[in-house]
């Protein structure tokens, strides 16, 4: 497969993704009111939303050839397990219960600071880790805590999805999306690394939790 050929296959991955696991969310929902399952149709709901929310970020035409070809189709696919487990297993809980708003809050708060990210990077982001024409390190908002809070954002909301619906499928799921995410920040930094002002303001703060990592 030539270059331009494969980088024309990449940028397809994120609205294949998008088209797979919108399907399986929608599934999912009917699967789990159709069982009185009111809450996990809600949650399953609210990450259609989320979906939906990223949309206009998954179909915009890229900007610069993307450098994560080996990177994301890992990344996509372990989101997409993660979802197929929640949406088309069983609930693991006999009913509702008011602990279960704890996860559900921490997934709207995930998705808040992710879309908080994407939004203050405005057009330097992107679901593709690319060098764009003007490229410039952003240092501002949330930017400020961590190098990476939008990934930082969709951990925290998938880690929550996961607690939600707990199964060792869902759990080996946010392993495999933990590990192909730090894979990716990797990717993402050598890409910037030399962008004027990055490596400094590399040096001054966390990828995505402080104090940890």
């Amino acid at each position: 497969m030539t270059g331009l050929l494969r980088g024309r296959v990449l940028l397809l991955v994120p609205r294949a993704a998008f088209a797979a696991g919108a399907g399986v969310l929608t599934a999912g929902i009917a699967v789990h009111a159709a069982r009185g399952g009111a809450a996990p149709a809600a949650m399953l709901a609210l990450y259609l939303g989320w979906l939906l929310l990223e949309a206009p970020v998954t179909f915009r035409r890229a900007a610069a050839s993307p450098a994560d070809a080996r990177t994301l189709p890992p990344y996509a696919l372990a989101r997409l397990l993660l979802v197929a487990s929640a949406a088309l297993g069983p609930f693991p809980w006999a009913g509702s219960s008011a602990w279960s708003a704890i996860p559900a809050l921490l997934f709207v708060a995930g998705v808040a600071l992710r879309w908080t990210a994407i939004r203050t990077l405005g057009r330097f982001y992107s679901h593709h880790v690319m060098r764009q024409d003007g490229h410039r390190v952003v240092t501002g908002g949330v930017y400020r805590a961590v190098r990476h809070p939008a990934y930082a954002g969709m951990l925290l909301a998938n880690l929550a999805f996961t607690c939600f619906f707990l199964t060792p499928l869902s759990a080996a799921a946010f392993v495999l999306l933990v590990a192909a995410v730090a894979w990716r920040i990797r990717v993402e930094e050598r890409a910037m690394w030399d962008v004027p002002g990055y490596p400094p303001y590399a040096a001054g703060r966390a990828r995505v939790l402080p104090k940890v990592w």
